[in-house]
C-alpha cells in the first residue's frame, strides 16, 4: 500500500535508500536529510513494514525530481518501484508539475516508464547541491533524464 511518508518512517526509509547506497546505486542519506524532506516521499507497505520509498522534491514552478527510488531486495521484481513511479507522477500533475527527472545509475529502468536521456547542462544547476557530497564527485557517471507529465 502507498502512502505519504509520517515522521516516524524516517529511520526506516532511511534503512531502504543506504542499502542501496552502500551498493553504490544511489547516495546514502542521513536520517536528518529524510526528516528534512518527510513531505516529500512516498512509501509502500506491506504488513506494516516499509519495503519501498520515493520522493518527488520540486525544484521549479513547472519542474521537480524524482528521487531515492528504492525496493528491498526481498521484494524486487513485484512492480513496487513502477507503483511508487505512478504516485510521484500523479502528485506531479496534482500540482501542476510539468516535467521530471531523475539522476540514475540505471537508465534503462526509466526508459521503461517513459524517460529520456538528456544533457545535465539542460537541468538548472541547483539540482547538482548534492552531487558535492557525493565521494564520486564530479565523475560519478549518474545519467539525467527527464519525463513530461501529461494533462491526461
Amino acid at each position: 500500500m502507498i502512502e505519504k511518508a509520517r515522521i516516524s518512517d524516517g529511520k526506516q526509509i532511511q534503512g531502504v535508500i543506504n542499502t542501496h547506497a552502500k551498493e553504490g546505486k544511489m547516495l546514502e542519506r542521513s536520517v536528518l536529510e529524510i526528516y528534512e524532506a518527510i513531505r516529500d516521499f512516498f512509501v509502500f507497505r506491506k504488513n506494516g513494514k516499509i519495503v519501498g520509498v520515493t520522493a518527488l522534491r520540486i525544484y521549479w514552478d513547472d519542474l521537480a525530481e524524482i528521487r531515492s527510488v528504492a525496493v528491498l531486495k526481498s521484494e524486487a521484481g513485484k512492480g513496487i518501484g513502477e507503483k511508487l513511479l505512478k504516485a510521484c507522477f500523479k502528485d506531479a500533475k496534482e500540482l501542476g508539475i510539468k516535467k521530471v527527472f531523475v539522476l540514475t545509475y540505471i537508465p534503462e529502468y526509466f526508459k521503461k516508464h517513459g524517460f529520456f536521456v538528456v544533457d545535465k547542462s539542460t537541468l538548472p544547476h541547483k539540482i547538482w547541491k548534492d552531487c558535492v557530497k557525493c565521494p564520486k564527485f564530479p565523475d560519478c557517471g549518474e545519467v539525467p533524464m527527464v519525463k513530461t507529465i501529461t494533462e491526461k
